[in-house]
């Protein structure tokens, strides 16, 4: 099979796309396809991985157009058609009207793996990209508990409907993909983004912090929840199954309520 990775080289600032021809195996991820490329054609490639588990994140990355992880995506898979994922089309996604035809990049997705870095970050170098941005954007949420009154001495009680309801979110490994499928973070940087939102929403209805909307504004703006056009690209692409797209919707209706939507709204 053949593998085409988007290449950019930071010292001369050259980019463009080169095609590795790769033995597929049984068994075979993307990931495990790049270290063939890196251990046997070309040592030079870049990309970032950790775990190879699906459990960091670090290896999100646009694969057939689609935001994935690429330590879970079978090469198999993409070849024969079966991992297919339609999105709601976005800059980093949208080309010219030929079959194989996405973002001005031509390729056969039968005999080829397309493979090019997160959209909406800057690239660093080939599949590397800065998630600074990310995780300011994520850092500005205050993404950790805030314990309503006193701590107590061994643990919070928790009803288990509770728990199942908060994992819907607390399953997010912070990999960007659902960023990096947003047709809104395409058009702004100052969107928060569903990484974050759906976070924020999960401290909202965890019933250890204090029964108030104090976490929903927070986000109370175009900026935040407000900003969100429903794509549902982010629930398409998530490697976990969350599902920032019905924390939003779920937050905007209950700032409707309480009758604190954005000052343009009112």
């Amino acid at each position: 099979m053949k593998v085409k990775v988007k290449r950019f080289d930071p010292e001369t600032g050259r980019e463009g796309y080169e095609t590795f021809d790769v033995k597929p195996e049984p068994g075979m991820t993307v990931l495990d396809a790049l270290f063939v490329i890196q251990n046997s054609l070309d040592d030079s490639l870049a990309f970032r991985y950790a775990c190879r588990g699906a459990i960091c994140g670090s290896c999100a990355m646009l694969i057939n157009k689609v935001p994935r992880l690429a330590c879970r995506t079978q090469v198999a898979r993409l070849l024969d058609g079966s991992d297919s994922v339609e999105l709601k089309p976005y800059p980093a996604i949208e080309g010219g009207p030929e079959a194989g035809e996405k973002g001005g990049q031509k390729w056969n997705p039968a005999e080829e793996i397309l493979i090019e870095p997160l959209p909406h970050h800057r690239v660093l170098k080939d599949l590397v990209v800065d998630i600074e941005k990310f995780f300011c954007l994520y850092r500005a949420v205050e993404p950790a508990l805030k314990p309503a009154g006193e701590v107590p001495e061994r643990e919070f009680r928790m009803e288990e409907n509770t728990v199942r309801e908060l994992e819907k979110y607390t399953n997010c490994i912070l990999c960007g993909a659902c960023v990096g499928a947003c047709p809104v973070n395409s058009k702004t940087g100052e969107f928060l983004g569903p990484a974050a939102l759906a976070k924020l929403y999960r401290f909202h209805i965890d019933t250890r912090e204090a029964a108030d909307d104090s976490r929903l504004l927070c986000a109370n703006s175009r900026e935040g929840w407000w900003g969100c056009e429903f794509h549902t690209n982010c629930m398409r692409v998530c490697p976990k199954g969350v599902q920032p797209n019905v924390g939003i919707g779920n937050a905007r209706r209950r700032l409707a309520e309480i009758g604190r939507k954005p000052p343009e709204d009112k």
